[in-house]
């Protein structure tokens, strides 16, 4: 036999006819079987996700809030059919421009900025070009170009009964429902010609008219309700909807998009940012400095210094056994036991690296007169149940080297030939 060393893999299981069984390392059908419950969990978890997406995605509205075209709650496609079955000549503008042109015919105009796009120029032409521009829920950009001295105030309690004011589509409707927002009306707006209707006690006014910057009628009405399709139904919205928007036998029904955004007007980063900041900012970038030169100079430059660190090789086992101990894998465990101890053994026999376990087994078996299935589970098979069975394993193995050992070593007996004196 030649002498060489013994393998440092992980045994291969038995293909065989062998009763020998597989390494005892989880496998992963063992392991999704192990943790299947919290499989299930996490897959019913993103299903439910999902779901939840899916129902989101179809109650969403399919296209924009107070949209011509638009059946959901919050569109006015309903509105819309109204205002056209009464003979009412419904255009959508896709443009400011487009918007202009329509409007100079004298049709109405509503107008709904959704995210106040149109600056104080673009806001006053369609003011001028109208012969009535009803903004729905108006912001304070909107406010301060058409009507200075109007404020936004809040939300109102509950339904409006109290008209408070002698227009005519107020009159019709009587009633507004629950959901309006508030207007307040100062007094150089009322000296202006504003006032304000459907009065929520002493809070302010659902909806305030006024007079436009050529002689046209500019109303503001504070919510979106009085348009949307879940409320157009409602007390008296449909009737305000219908006074203010078909007075006229043409109706420009315009949403302001991204293209309509006024460069000119938007403000600069400077202009938004606080006075404060710069010197704020300059300060701490100079502060920032001197304390790294400060303490850049007092720590002088690094010094490499070569320290050795050695781990003991019975401290690193020692190691590794505790983590096998925490996490209970056992079967890890008694895997490294026997790939050091079929390593040992294959020296031992001088058996060639190569040499597969079940060589292994049968030599060892031969050499120390065992049975060879029963060495060749002990090697390979057998998986331990506990930690007891563990420790019984392991001492097993020894005893198994320590006979392997023993049936190859000379007799105390002979000479260093082998012979006896």
């Amino acid at each position: 036999m030649t002498a060489t060393r013994a393998p440092a893999r992980a045994p291969a299981a038995e293909t065989g006819t062998d009763p020998v069984a597989a390494a005892i390392t989880p496998t992963l059908r063992e392991t999704f079987r192990r943790r299947r419950a919290w499989i299930v969990i996490a897959a019913v978890l993103v299903l439910g996700a999902l779901v939840v997406l899916v129902v989101q995605g179809g109650a969403r509205a399919p296209g924009p809030i107070l949209g011509a075209d638009n059946p959901a709650p919050p569109g006015s496609k309903a509105l819309v059919q109204v205002l056209r079955a009464h003979g009412v000549d419904v255009s959508e503008a896709r443009t400011a421009e487009a918007a202009l042109d329509a409007a100079a015919s004298g049709a109405t105009v509503l107008l709904y900025d959704e995210t106040g796009i149109l600056g104080a120029e673009r806001l006053t032409e369609l003011a001028a070009a109208a012969d009535r521009l009803v903004v729905a829920e108006p912001g304070f950009g909107a406010l301060e170009a058409l009507a200075p001295g109007v404020r936004l105030a809040g939300a109102a309690s509950g339904p409006i009964d109290d008209v408070a004011c002698a227009a005519r589509p107020a009159e019709r409707a009587e009633a507004l429902s629950d959901g309006q927002r508030l207007l307040t009306v100062d007094d150089d707006a009322a000296a202006a010609g504003w006032r304000g209707c459907f009065r929520d006690g002493e809070f302010g006014y659902a909806v305030a008219t006024g007079p436009g910057p050529s002689g046209g009628e500019v109303a503001l009405v504070a919510a979106t309700t009085v348009f949307e399709n879940e409320h157009v139904d409602e007390s008296g919205n449909a009737a305000l909807a219908i006074g203010l928007l078909g007075a006229s036998d043409e109706l420009v029904w315009y949403l302001p998009g991204p293209a309509d955004a006024d460069a000119a007007e938007a403000p600069t980063l400077a202009e938004l940012t606080p006075g404060w900041v710069s010197p704020v900012v300059v300060l701490a970038i100079a502060v920032t400095i001197a304390a790294g030169v400060w303490r850049g100079r007092r720590l002088g430059p690094l010094v490499v210094e070569r320290l050795p660190v050695q781990v003991p090789a019975g401290e690193t086992s020692e190691g590794r056994a505790r983590l096998y101990a925490r996490s209970t894998s056992r079967g890890h465990a008694l895997d490294q036991l026997r790939i050091g101890a079929i390593g040992r053994i294959a020296a031992v026999l001088r058996l060639p690296r190569s040499a597969p376990v079940e060589a292994v087994a049968d030599a060892a078996a031969q050499a120390t007169g065992r049975d060879a299935a029963s060495v060749a589970r002990l090697l390979v098979g057998t998986r331990p149940a506990g930690d007891r069975e563990l420790v019984d394993l392991a001492a097993e193995l020894d005893r198994l080297e320590h006979d392997v050992a023993a049936s190859v070593r000379p007799d105390d007996r002979t000479d260093p030939t082998g012979r006896r004196p």
